[in-house]
Order: C-alpha cells, then sequence, then structure tokens
C-alpha cells in the first residue's frame, strides 16, 4: 500500500508589512542570500527590502529576472550562486521567478526562500517547479526532497498588486479541492510522492470554504489597496492552505489542462489561475459532477471575474484543432489528469471544453450574469 505523504514549508509568516521583517527572517537561515527580482518588483520594494537586508548586518544582492522558468534562465542563477559564493536564493516576485529559484537553489545545494509579491498562485510554498520553454510552453515539473525554508507574504504588497493577480490565485486555489477528492477517490499519487494525506483534504477543503466565504469581500478591498481580514484569508487560503491541500492532495485534471492550454497560443495572455479555471470547469463536466454543482460554480467564478467559457480564453467550439492539441498534452503520458479516478481520453476532454461553452452561456443567462466577453475585452 502506497504511504500517504505531507509536506510543507519549514516557515510561513504572513502580514501586513510583514517586508519590513525580510532581514531577520532571512538571517535565520543564511549569511549571504541572492535576491531575485524583475526591475518593475525590484522598483517596488527595493527601499524596504534593502533597509530590512542592512539591519540584519546581511548584503544587498540583487539579480533581475525577465523570462519563463527555462532551463536557461535556472541554469545562469546555479551560475551566479556559485560565481558569487550565496549560500541562500530569495525569490521576490512572481510564480516564475520563485519557482525559477526554487530550482536553482536545489541545483546550487544551498537554501531557498519564496517572497510572492501577489497571492497569485500557490506555487511559493511547494517542493517543485514548473519549468517552460521559451515561448511559455510547458515542458516539465521538477521535484525537490524539500519545500521552501521561508515564505513570507506582505498582504499590504497583495493589495497593491493589480487585482488581476489576487482574482488569478483565487482559480488556482479553487481547483484544489476539486483535485484533491477527485485524488483520493482515484488510486493517483500526490506531488509529494504518496497518496492524500487527511491533512491535505481537509486543508484543500478549508480553502475552499474560505474563498466562498471571503473572495468577494476581499476584491472589493483590493479594489481600494486596503488590508482587512477577508484579504488577509483570502491571501493565506490562496497561498499556504491551497499549497498545501494540492501538495499533498492532489492535482488532477484540472491542471493538466492548463497544462495542455499552454500550446494554444491565444491563452498565452491569460494568468495560470485563469487557464486553471477553465480546467476546473472542465474537469467537473468530465466527472459528472452534480448539475447543480456545476452551475453554482460558473455563477460563482464569473462574480469572481474567472473564465470558464472558451470565448474568454480566445477560443471557440470551432477550434478543433487547437482545442485536440490541448487534450492531447492535457492526456500526455505522466499528467496529473491520470490521478482521475476514472481514465481520461483526449476525445473526452475535446468534449468537455467544447461543452462548458454552451453550459456558461446558459447559466449566466439564466442567472442574469454577462455573456462570456471575448479576451482582447478583458
Amino acid at each position: 500500500m502506497t504511504n500517504r505523504v505531507l509536506i510543507a514549508p519549514s516557515r510561513y509568516v504572513q502580514g501586513k508589512n510583514a517586508l519590513t521583517d525580510l532581514g531577520n527572517e532571512l538571517h535565520r537561515i543564511g549569511k549571504s542570500p541572492l535576491l531575485v527580482a524583475d526591475d518593475v518588483v525590484w522598483g517596488i520594494v527595493e527601499s524596504t527590502v534593502a533597509e530590512s537586508l542592512r539591519a540584519a548586518n546581511l548584503e544587498v544582492a540583487r539579480v533581475g529576472f525577465n523570462t519563463y522558468t527555462t532551463p536557461e534562465a535556472v541554469d545562469e542563477l546555479v551560475a551566479k550562486i556559485r560565481d558569487d559564493g550565496h549560500d541562500l536564493i530569495v525569490g521576490v516576485g512572481g510564480g516564475s521567478t520563485i519557482d525559477a529559484c526554487k530550482a536553482a537553489g536545489h541545483l546550487a545545494g544551498v537554501r531557498w526562500a519564496s517572497v510572492p509579491t501577489a497571492a497569485s498562485t500557490d506555487a511559493p510554498t511547494s517542493a517543485l517547479s514548473v519549468i517552460y520553454n521559451d515561448e511559455g510552453e510547458f515542458l516539465e515539473y521538477r521535484f525537490f526532497p524539500r519545500n521552501p525554508d521561508l515564505v513570507l507574504v506582505d498582504t499590504q504588497l497583495v493589495a497593491n498588486a493589480p487585482l488581476r493577480f489576487l482574482i488569478g490565485g483565487i482559480g488556482d486555489a479553487l481547483a484544489t479541492w476539486l483535485e484533491a477528492r477527485a485524488t483520493e477517490r482515484g488510486q493517483g499519487s500526490t506531488m509529494a510522492g504518496g497518496r492524500p494525506t487527511q491533512s491535505g483534504l481537509a486543508l484543500a477543503r478549508l480553502s475552499w470554504d474560505i474563498l466562498h466565504e471571503h473572495a468577494l469581500a476581499a476584491i472589493d478591498a483590493v479594489r481600494d489597496g486596503v488590508v482587512t481580514p477577508s484579504v488577509e484569508a483570502v491571501v493565506e487560503a490562496n497561498t499556504l492552505l491551497s499549497g498545501l491541500g494540492f501538495e499533498s492532495g492532489g492535482l488532477a485534471a484540472a491542471h493538466a489542462i492548463h497544462n495542455g492550454l499552454t500550446a494554444a497560443p491565444s491563452t498565452h495572455g491569460l494568468t495560470h489561475g485563469e487557464k486553471v479555471n477553465i480546467g476546473s470547469t472542465a474537469q467537473l463536466i468530465l466527472e459528472g459532477a452534480p448539475v447543480d454543482e456545476i452551475e453554482d460554480f460558473i455563477e460563482f467564478t464569473t462574480r469572481i471575474g474567472l473564465p470558464n467559457s472558451l470565448t474568454e480564453i480566445g477560443l471557440s467550439v470551432d477550434d478543433r484543432d487547437a482545442l485536440r492539441a490541448v487534450a492531447e498534452a492535457a492526456t500526455a503520458e505522466g499528467e496529473t489528469i491520470h490521478s482521475m479516478p476514472f481514465a481520461v481520453t483526449a476525445d473526452q476532454v475535446v468534449d468537455a471544453l467544447i461543452a462548458i461553452e454552451g453550459i456558461s452561456r446558459r447559466v449566466r443567462a439564466e442567472r442574469g450574469l454577462p455573456e462570456p466577453a471575448p479576451q482582447e475585452e478583458h
């Protein structure tokens, strides 16, 4: 019998203006950190980060990052770590920066920390990185023997970030419970390397429940750039609870379809969570979920501002070749769709993707919601 496994970051810190504590937190785990941040992020955080590190007697060494998490980008960071003698790498920014730092830290044999500046994915807590090519197409998952040594989230930074990032994080996190329960019903393994734990499943469900209670209020608050208890709750759900829940609860069809969608050029402008939400909607169709559950999910995610139709991601029911390419990639050997409690074929994925268009339009019409708008109108 396969063991059940739970893994987690060593330390998680979240709060308004938590970035002022970064130096003290990094000092616990290293003496020569390499900070990795793109120019936009660095322009926002530089003064706070520099002051915090200097107060902790740490040198401020930063390198830019302006690409997808490609094998070449990871190797460049490894060389920088080794050439300059760093013992810790710190990803400051979005999921690509953080994933690159985790992969580089592992290869270089140093510790690593995640400092997300938006609650846009659950990547910061995990012991894996998603690797893409230069065009943003999914290549592989890389798994590591441990999670980040530190995850630090400043909720004021999250509230100041573009609202679309928070909404995307909600889409990523909503998938966590749907995929964890599917993995538990089947025989698949989680990203932690075992069967789902009850803790992982409970955290995945807690993330789902918090988002249904607090997401709309958090979106209202972030529109005004303020931190409220709902913002704190949603940030924790998007980052920590979803991170633990997906990794020790399991991924299934939603993220596999996300990976498949990266093969469609029209989706390259979407956030991770926006693509995942298409996968979640299709997964509900694939598994024959109760009609009320599907319709409620479409209504809720529409109110959140997430896409749940082909129209919204630049595709249509007539784009059969593109949908076939997505489905073939989503059902490739080793993809997480094979953790579903039944065999899934590319034909079934194509059918589910086509089906979400009509269902989404009907539900929106019946419940007085806006019709799906083409991607360029967002």
